[in-house]
C-alpha cells in the first residue's frame, strides 16, 4: 500500500511538473533531499528523480507560467564549475568509475539552475524552505526522540543509499537545516507553528549530537557563534544557547564525551590520521595533475603514488580536499568562489532587508542562510559533501531573495525616499517649524 501511495504522489508531481515546473522543482527537492522512495519496496530501483526531472525540463518548454532566464555572479560561477568538471572528466584516472558520479552531480546542478528559472516569488521561496525543513526535519525529529530515549548510546544514521546515509553526513545536514527552521519561525504568525519549529530545532540538535559526529559538533559550535553574533539581544541569546546546550549534552553518555575529547588529541586517533593522510594525497595529486584525478581518486594505486602513508587509504572526508583532489586547484578556486559570492549575497540580504518592515523577512533569510553556510564551511571540512543538494538549495534561496528584492520597484522608491529624508540638503530645504 505504501508503494502505491508513494508512486501516485510521484506520478502526480511529474504530471504537475509539465504544466507548472515550479511544483515539479518542489517535488524534485523533496525526492532528492528526503529520499522517501528508500522506504518503499518496489521504487528503490526505479528512476524516481529522473522522472520528475524530465517532466520539469519538458515543462520549461511547454508551460505558460512565468520563467526568468537571468544571470548572476553565482550562476556564472556555478556554470563555470560545471564546465570545468566536464573538462576534467576525460582526464580522470578511472573514467568508468568517475562517469556515474559526474552524471549525478550534473543532474543536481542542472536542477539548481532550473529552479532559479521557475521560482521567483516570496511564496516560492517560503515553500522551498518548508520542503527542505520538512524533508530533513523528519529525520531530525525521529533521530532526536531516539537519542533522548536511548540516552545517546546508539548513533543516529541517515537514509541508506543517499548522500546522507552515514552518521556524519546526516548530522551535518541536520545542523544546516536548523537555521532554516529558525527563519520560518521568525516569519510565521502562528504560535503553534513557532512552538513546533522550536521543538524540531531542539530535536534536530539532539539527533546531530546523537550521531556522535565530531564534525557536526564543531559545526554546531560554529553556527552557534555566528547566530549569537547576528542576534540583536546577545545576552539573552547567549543564555538560551547555553541553557539548550547544557540540557542536550546532559543526555550524552560517556562514550560520546570520550569521542569528542579525541578532537584535541587527533594525533592519537587513527581516523583523524587517515583523513590527514588523504588530504596530503589530494594535495600532492593536484600539484602533479592540473586537471585533478576525477571523481574516484581514493584508490590504493594513487595513494601509493601521492600519500605519505600509502597503506592508509581513506576518502577525503573534506569538501575542500575532495574538490582539490578530484578537480585540481582550478576546481577548488571555483568552488570557494561560489560560496564566497553566496555568503556576500546573503550578507546583502541581511543588511538591506532591515531597512523596511516589508523586507524584514529577507533580512532573516540572509542571516539564517549565513548561519547555515557557517555550519557547512566548518563541518564540511571533515566530511565528503561537496556536491550534496542542501547547500545548493541555500544558494537558490539567497539568489532568489536578492532577485526578488531587486525586482520590486516599490522597495527602490521607498529606499530612495528614506535616503532623501535623511539627506542634509533636504533638511535645509524644509521649512523651519514655528
Amino acid at each position: 500500500m505504501r508503494d502505491y501511495v508513494l508512486g501516485l504522489i510521484i506520478l502526480g508531481l511529474a504530471s504537475y511538473g509539465l504544466l507548472h515546473p515550479w511544483l515539479g522543482i518542489l517535488g524534485w527537492t523533496w525526492i532528492s533531499i528526503m529520499n522517501p522512495h528508500a522506504y518503499s519496496w518496489g521504487l528503490t530501483s526505479m528512476p524516481v528523480a529522473a522522472t520528475i526531472a524530465i517532466s520539469i525540463l519538458l515543462g520549461l518548454v511547454l508551460t505558460k507560467d512565468r520563467r526568468n532566464f537571468f544571470v548572476t555572479r553565482e550562476t556564472i560561477v556555478l556554470m563555470s564549475f560545471m564546465l570545468w568538471m566536464c573538462i576534467t572528466l576525460p582526464f580522470s584516472f578511472s573514467f568508468d568509475e568517475s562517469y556515474p558520479l559526474w552524471n549525478r552531480v550534473m543532474k543536481i546542478d542542472l536542477m539548481v539552475l532550473a529552479a532559479m528559472v521557475v521560482l521567483h516569488s516570496k511564496k516560492h521561496i517560503t515553500m522551498l524552505t518548508w520542503v527542505l525543513v520538512g524533508s530533513l526535519g523528519f529525520y531530525g525529529v525521529k533521530g532526536g526522540f531516539f537519542t533522548l530515549a536511548t540516552g545517546g548510546v546508539y548513533r543516529v544514521w541517515g537514509p541508506e543509499g543517499s548522500y546522507i546515509g552515514g552518521n556524519n553526513e546526516v548530522a551535518l545536514a541536520l545542523v544546516m537545516i536548523i537555521p532554516l527552521m529558525r527563519f520560518l519561525q521568525l516569519t510565521t504568525e502562528s504560535v503553534w507553528v513557532k512552538r513546533g519549529l522550536l521543538l524540531s530545532m531542539l530535536l534536530c540538535a539532539a539527533a546531530a549530537l546523537g550521531s556522535q559526529s565530531r564534525g557536526a559538533f564543531l559545526a554546531i559550535a560554529a553556527m552557534a557563534g555566528v547566530f549569537w553574533w547576528r542576534s540583536d539581544k546577545k545576552v539573552v541569546v547567549a543564555g538560551l544557547l547555553v541553557l539548550a546546550g547544557v540540557a542536550l549534552l546532559s543526555f550524552m553518555p560517556d562514550t560520546w564525551w570520550a569521542r569528542m575529547d579525541s578532537i584535541g588529541s587527533y594525533q592519537d586517533d587513527s581516523s583523524a590520521n587517515g583523513r590527514i593522510n588523504a588530504w596530503w594525497m589530494a594535495w600532492n595529486l593536484a600539484k602533479a595533475n592540473f586537471f585533478g584525478g576525477g571523481f574516484m581518486v581514493y584508490r590504493p594505486d594513487l595513494f601509493a603514488l601521492y600519500a605519505p602513508n600509502p597503506s592508509d587509504v581513506h576518502a577525503a572526508h573534506s569538501i575542500y580536499f575532495m574538490v582539490l583532489g578530484e578537480h585540481g586547484f582550478v576546481g577548488l578556486f571555483l568552488f570557494l568562489l561560489l560560496w564566497y559570492f553566496v555568503w556576500r549575497s546573503a550578507e546583502r540580504l541581511r543588511i538591506e532587508g532591515q531597512k523596511l518592515p516589508q523586507t524584514q523577512w529577507l533580512s532573516h533569510l540572509g542571516a539564517m542562510c549565513q548561519v547555515s553556510l557557517a555550519g557547512y564551511a566548518v563541518g564540511g571540512a571533515f566530511l565528503s559533501l561537496a556536491y550534496y543538494d542542501l547547500p545548493y538549495n541555500i544558494l537558490i534561496l539567497v539568489v532568489l531573495g536578492c532577485r526578488w528584492m531587486d525586482g520590486q520597484e516599490w522597495i527602490k522608491a521607498a529606499q530612495a525616499q528614506t535616503i532623501k529624508q535623511r539627506s542634509p540638503l533636504s533638511k535645509k530645504a524644509s521649512p523651519i517649524p514655528q
